[in-house]
């Protein structure tokens, strides 16, 4: 059974950090990019990070840059992203996703699995 489990989301104050974490099973993990995708309310889905399991190379959106971090724990099958300095617009619900679209803005829509998806809420 493919499964995609996501953990760290929560409530913190502006300027303040969280851990992501996305568990994966059940398929080849190497043979995917994984990582993390958002969607708040009112809003057009966002591609936020990242990462080949293959070959390391990552994406970031313009809006994260500089402030999240993506890595890859191949051997727990794992992915994280670290996200600092954290806004009101980063509030969101985070989804990890798995998909055979290499690293970019819109690799999220390729085929794979999806989480169902963490709360983040960053308040001012």
């Amino acid at each position: 059974e493919v499964q995609l489990v996501e953990s760290g989301g929560g409530l913190v104050q502006a300027g303040g950090s969280l851990r992501l974490s996305c568990a994966a099973s059940g398929f080849t993990f190497n043979d995917y990019a994984i990582g993390w995708f958002r969607q708040a309310p009112g809003r057009e889905r966002e591609g936020v990070s990242c990462i080949s399991s293959s070959t390391g190379s990552t994406y970031y959106a313009d809006s994260v840059k500089g402030r999240f971090t993506i890595s890859s724990d191949n051997a727990k099958n794992t992915v994280y992203l670290q996200m600092n300095s954290l806004k009101p617009e980063d509030t969101a619900v985070y989804y990890c996703a798995a998909t055979l679209y290499q690293p970019s803005s819109t690799w999220y829509v390729g085929p794979g699995y999806w989480g169902q998806g963490t709360q983040v809420t960053v308040s001012s």
